[in-house]
């Protein structure tokens, strides 16, 4: 299963309860297709950075969810039928594999060295 993230973003003309019952709906989208919500995360209501359809502003909704290869097309699609969607997008997660090799980490043995202090000092006090 590959990892994704979505966002989307709800219009604000649409009311609390429609609202609630959209996100549920994208989850149910995710669920039904073998995916696995792990985070929703309702950032609420905010300005978009540019006018759409002349709306000023928009209810974002963020979502990481795991599932199959297929499953970004068909909730893309589902998100594009939606009237009261305004953006979306779904990005997939890579991990980054590190090209930089671990170096040997040399311990040094700390109870010899402070046994080997200890007789420096007493030799020193003699």
């Amino acid at each position: 299963m590959n990892k994704y993230e979505l966002i989307y973003i709800i219009d604000t003309a649409v009311e609390e309860t429609a609202r609630k019952a959209l996100i549920e709906k994208f989850n149910g989208v995710i669920a039904a297709n073998g995916g696995e919500v792990v985070k929703v995360d309702e950032w609420g209501k905010r300005r978009l950075a540019y006018a759409i359809d002349y709306k000023t502003e928009g209810y974002y909704v963020y979502v990481a969810f795991n599932g199959s290869s297929e499953l970004p097309k068909e909730l893309s699609r589902n998100l594009g039928i939606n009237e009261s969607v305004i953006r979306s997008q779904v990005v997939k997660l890579v991990e980054k594999k590190s090209s930089v090799k671990p170096r040997p980490v040399r311990v040094a043995p700390v109870v010899e060295e402070t046994a080997a202090v200890v007789e420096t000092a007493e030799k020193t006090e003699e």
